[in-house]
């Protein structure tokens, strides 16, 4: 979809695969702001790029106070560094914590592992 200067809606839902529900219920958390015409809403290319934070956030698994946090340290151009830098920081946090629960699971199904021959021995040995 071509970058425009105004999207409704059903262009958000369209484009990023989400229901109109999801972007209302973002909208009553404060993450995206679209401007009201009657009782249709008009969002900017900042709401579309603010959008497209959110749910990249949210596949990683950041809350909405993490997200929030990162759209608000938004700035244009260059001044969008510390931004970034947040976004890297968090990312690699993250990173480590699903690398530490990996592990534990890793560790838990091999413990699985050994006890099911264990019991399947023992079954094996009764037979």
């Amino acid at each position: 979809m071509a970058l425009r200067q105004r999207y409704s809606i059903g262009d958000l839902v369209k484009e990023f695969g989400v229901t109109a529900r999801t972007l209302r219920f973002y909208e009553d958390q404060g993450l995206l702001q679209p401007e009201r015409r009657g009782v249709c809403r008009s969002y900017s290319r900042a709401d579309r790029a603010r959008l497209a934070w959110i749910l990249r956030g949210r596949a990683v698994g950041f809350s909405l106070a993490e997200i929030r946090e990162l759209l608000d340290l938004y700035a244009p151009g260059p001044a969008r560094r510390p931004q970034l830098q947040a976004a890297l920081r968090k990312c690699q946090e993250k990173l480590q914590e699903l690398n530490s629960k990996r592990h534990a699971i890793d560790h838990i199904a091999s413990e699985l592992e050994q006890f099911i021959a264990t019991l399947q021995t023992q079954l094996n040995v009764m037979e």
